[in-house]
This record gives C-alpha cells, sequence and structure tokens, in this order.
C-alpha cells in the first residue's frame, strides 16, 4: 500500500524532528516554513536545531528525495501544523495567540480533498480545533470526509527523536471516526501507544501535563527558598524526603524555562482565572524563584565586595532553558544574566552548548574561571559535573543554584 504524503507546517523544534522521522520510515515529506534561511539549510540536507540524531536522517532523508523544504504549503494527503503559539503582548495575564495556526489553517483549505487528515499538533488552548474546523468550512465548505484531529507532542529536548517514536500519544479527533483513523496513521510509525478521546479532551490533557510539573517544581523552588532562609540543605532534605514510598519531590532550580512547562498552564488560566488558584500560583512562584536568585546573587556580592570600588565580573554557568540542550527560549538563566548586565555588573556566560552571542561574551569554563570575581552555577549540563570541575568551583565558592556541587 503506498504511503500518504505529508505536509508539515513550522519546521522548529518540533516540525522538523517529525518531518525527519516520517521521511526515515517512507513517507514523502514536504516540510514548510515561511523562513527562507531555514529552508535553504534543510534542503542542503543540514539543521538548524542541536538535537541528537536529528542531522543525520535530515541529510539521510533529502539525499533520497524523502524529504524537502518549501516557503509555501504543498498538496500533500495529510497536513501537520507545528507552528508556534505565542502570547498576544502587554496582557497582564498572558494571553495565547492562534493567529499562526489559522494562517496555517487558511492556507491549506483550497487544497483539501476526500480522505485528507488535518493534524494540529501545537500546543493550543482548548477549543483551537474546533476553531480549525469552522475555518476550514467557512473557506472550504466541502470538508465532508476529512479526518480533523489534535495531537499533542510530548518530547523531551535533548531526547526528541528517541520519544517522538517511544511516547504514548493522544489523538483528539472532532468525531470518532476522525480520532480513529488519524491515530492509525500514527500508529504507523509511533511505538507507544496511541490512545483516542475528543479534540477537548486532548486540548487539556497536553496543558494538564505541564501544568501538573509546573506546580511540583513550585513546591521543590518555594522549599529551596524556605530551606535558604533556614540554613537547611535543600539538596539533603529532597533526597531525605524522596526516601518516603509515596513522596517524589522534583529538583528546584532557577525558575521554569522553555516552551512548554513556563507557557501551557497560562492557556488554563487565561480561559478561567477564577477556577485556576493553585495553577496560577504555581507560575507566580516560579517567576518569582527568578528574581529572588538574582537577589541572591546581588547580597553575596554586596557582602563579598563590600569595601572595594570596582565594576564586579560575573561568570553564568549555563544560559539554556534546562540541561544539555541549546534551546534559549524562555530561558530563566539568560534572564538572570541579562538583568544582572543591566544592572551595571560585568557579566559573561559559560555555555557549551550556545555558540552564538547573547549580548554579552560567551567563554570557557577555565578562562572563565581566571576572569570572574565571582562565579554563578545556573544549569545543570554534564560539562560542570566533572569531579576536577566540581572540585574547582567548591574551592571557589561558586554560586550553586542547581545542585551541581551536591
Amino acid at each position: 500500500m503506498k504511503k500518504k504524503t505529508v505536509c508539515i507546517i513550522g519546521l522548529g523544534y518540533i516540525g522538523l524532528p517529525t518531518a525527519a522521522l516520517l521521511s526515515y520510515n517512507g513517507y514523502s515529506v514536504f516540510g514548510v516554513d515561511n523562513n527562507t534561511k531555514i529552508v535553504s539549510t534543510i534542503n542542503k540536507g543540514k539543521t538548524h536545531i542541536a538535537e541528537p540524531d536529528l542531522s543525520k536522517i535530515v541529510k539521510s532523508s533529502v539525499l533520497k528525495g524523502k524529504l524537502k523544504a518549501f516557503t509555501k504549503i504543498q498538496p500533500c494527503d495529510v497536513y501537520i501544523i507545528c507552528v508556534p503559539t505565542p502570547f498576544h503582548e502587554n496582557h497582564k495575564i498572558p494571553l495565547p495567540n492562534i493567529d499562526y495556526v489559522l494562517s496555517a489553517t487558511r492556507s491549506i483549505a483550497p487544497l483539501l480533498k476526500f480522505g485528507d487528515l488535518v493534524i494540529l499538533e501545537s500546543t493550543s488552548p482548548v477549543g483551537t480545533t474546533e476553531k480549525v474546523r469552522k475555518e476550514l468550512i467557512r473557506l472550504n465548505s466541502d470538508i465532508k470526509g476529512v479526518h480533523i484531529a489534535y495531537c499533542p507532542e510530548r518530547v523531551l529536548p535533548g531526547k526528541i527523536m528517541k520519544e517522538i517514536i517511544t511516547n504514548d500519544r493522544i489523538v483528539g479527533g472532532i468525531t470518532p471516526d476522525s480520532a480513529k483513523v488519524v491515530a492509525d496513521f500514527y500508529r504507523g510509525f509511533v511505538k507507544g501507544k496511541i490512545f483516542e478521546t475528543d479534540q477537548k479532551t486532548a486540548e487539556m490533557c497536553k496543558l494538564t501535563e505541564n501544568s501538573f510539573r509546573d506546580l511540583n517544581i513550585a513546591f521543590a523552588n518555594e522549599l529551596s527558598m524556605i530551606c535558604d532562609k533556614q540554613r537547611i540543605d535543600i539538596w539533603q532534605l529532597i533526597n531525605l524526603a524522596n526516601k518516603h514510598p509515596r513522596v517524589n519531590i522534583l529538583q528546584p532550580g532557577i525558575g521554569v524555562g522553555g516552551h512548554c512547562i513556563a507557557v501551557d498552564p497560562w492557556f488554563i488560566i487565561s480561559q478561567d482565572k477564577k477556577n485556576s488558584k493553585l495553577i496560577h500560583t504555581a507560575r507566580k512562584v516560579n517567576n518569582h524563584k527568578t528574581e529572588w536568585v538574582i537577589n541572591k546573587i546581588k547580597k553575596t556580592l554586596k557582602k563579598k565586595f563590600l569595601k572595594k570600588n570596582k565594576k564586579i565580573k560575573i561568570a553564568c554557568l549555563g544560559l539554556t532553558f534546562k540541561a544539555d540542550v541549546d534551546d534559549l527560549r524562555e530561558s530563566r538563566a539568560l534572564r538572570v544574566a541579562r538583568i544582572l548586565l543591566e544592572e551595571g555588573f560585568d557579566v559573561s556566560g559559560v555555555d557549551p552548548n550556545v555558540g552564538t552571542n547573547v549580548g554579552f561574551p560567551i567563554l570557557n569554563l577555565s578562562k572563565a574561571i581566571k576572569w570572574a570575581d565571582i562565579i554563578c552555577v545556573l544549569v545543570k549540563h554534564h560539562q560542570f559535573l566533572i569531579p576536577k570541575t566540581k572540585k574547582q568551583l567548591i574551592k571557589l565558592e561558586a554560586l550553586d543554584f542547581c545542585g551541581v556541587l551536591k
């Protein structure tokens, strides 16, 4: 049986890996992105995202002619929307912006035929898939036989190519028949279980998963601030508390970044502020932790350099939103570094995953250790966990906000 042709709209952190996986599995894949540089890069068999195994698969698929990139939608049998869903600016509570989703929908509408699949993978507020359906009807009244569904990604940056295959998936269809047809499509390349439901439940499921993690991290972050005041080792405390068979506290950090856990809870809050008080509080706690870290650094500097009239040099170890990735989206570490820079400190970053200038110099670790007056460990990259490096940082009395030195 001939495999369906697939059009992936949006070639970012989810779209490109999805395109790579499908093309690797024998599908003819047409990737679409409005960024001409991204399109050109992919058509050369290269990638603009650092992710294990991704570049190898993209190169192979492009050479075989299974993956091609374009700036315009290509006629296919399956359309998968993986575009960004940012926030509208200047709102007290961030409001989700689904303009890119609707724009992609409008591009698809004139090309649809009987039996086609339209799948939304972009993280979206509840009701977005229904808006996609209504927009398609408005622009192409004859969508009978077109299967529309929502299927959110569940992958971890740094492990995307593995988890996109092995993780279970939720498929929420506009109709039960659409859920079944789209689920069968995913069963063709996903080894994890595929669960069928309606579109609103699938949309809420994605938001619930990341809100749950945000709550759990907020608890750890709140504990870390309490323990700092009480002079209790938070890392030892959590380790001991987790010996309880029904306790599993996550690790504290400098807040929550990335384009999932730091974002998805707002999609729930924006739609029902009255009944999402706990979720809203977790967001406030995790955002406050970043400001607490900045104040902690400043207090330490004031105490250490009280009598020295000099511009203090700060080396920030780790700039990405989480360990061992190159992703700077919503990075709290980058926020810490930039605010310290704005407040007059001399700031440099140390991050083996970041090669570009981010508004201040990026140094290697050995140079930063010689250069800096104080070192702040913000992200738990594995390079900082090497015993020799840890000994150096302990000797220098580095401020450790992520448990590297424990």
